[in-house]
């Protein structure tokens, strides 16, 4: 298992970037783990137990302890695994407190502009949602010129706590390119992150956990016409 006896379990959902923030982390460890697929509309009474407050997942269980929420599952790798693989975090207090204010900003602000544009009831919502998303993206590449300090990654020489966070939506972008010709992260608008997207997309530990481009690209297809559906009914 994970070592020294400890049990390692994630109940997941494939397509999650919330459960793949976790993957990531465990993979970047160098940790071994028991995968568990749940079924979002038939959560097992292991899921339903472990994360009784919000009913979702991640949901990693160590030692038959579940932790919930992904931030806070890769702060606690982190730190009960601080001597196994990378350091996430930054040992600097100041630096700590920045890295968690920006990942706070790709789930609030990046992240969710991202989602509205894509699923907006009207065109303005989507056009504003988008025009948002690029606000961000503009935002995200000085981050990433203030944190990574020239070096190849948020976390410098290495992956970081911020490197997982937005790393988890790399897969997704590729899907967004291929379906819709968008692409996020380009050479006149944020040509570090550009770079740091191919930089990060080849290393081992990523591509062992990210899935194929071409299932993310069938699910979101599969959404897209059940949304569409639901819409229809209403």
């Amino acid at each position: 298992m994970a070592g020294g006896g400890d049990e390692l379990k994630l109940l997941g959902m494939w397509a999650s970037p919330f459960v793949l923030r976790v993957k990531l982390a465990l993979s970047f460890k160098g940790l071994s783990y028991e995968y568990v697929e749940e079924d979002l509309r038939n959560k097992s009474g292991l899921l339903l137990s472990s994360n009784p407050v919000h009913k979702k997942v991640p949901v990693l269980i160590h030692n038959g302890k579940p932790v919930c929420e992904p931030q806070v599952i890769v702060q606690y790798l982190d730190e009960v695994y601080s001597a196994t693989g990378p350091s996430f975090l930054p040992v600097d207090p100041y630096e700590r407190a920045m890295a968690r204010f920006w990942a706070s900003f790709i789930d609030e602000k990046f992240m969710a502009s991202w989602l509205k544009a894509g699923r907006g009831k009207t065109e303005e919502e989507r056009a504003e949602g988008l025009k948002l998303t690029f606000a961000a993206v503009e935002t995200l590449e000085g981050a990433f010129k203030e944190c990574s300090k020239g070096k190849p990654f948020f976390g410098g020489d290495s992956v970081g706590y911020l490197d997982i966070a937005l790393g988890t939506l790399v897969a997704w972008m590729h899907t967004a390119e291929v379906r819709h010709g968008l692409r996020l992260f380009d050479a006149s608008r944020s040509p570090l992150l550009e770079k740091w997207v191919e930089r990060f997309g080849k290393l081992d530990e990523v591509v062992a956990v990210l899935p194929d481009i071409d299932r993310f690209v069938e699910h979101a297809k599969m959404r897209e016409a059940e949304v569409a559906a639901a819409a229809g009914n209403n």
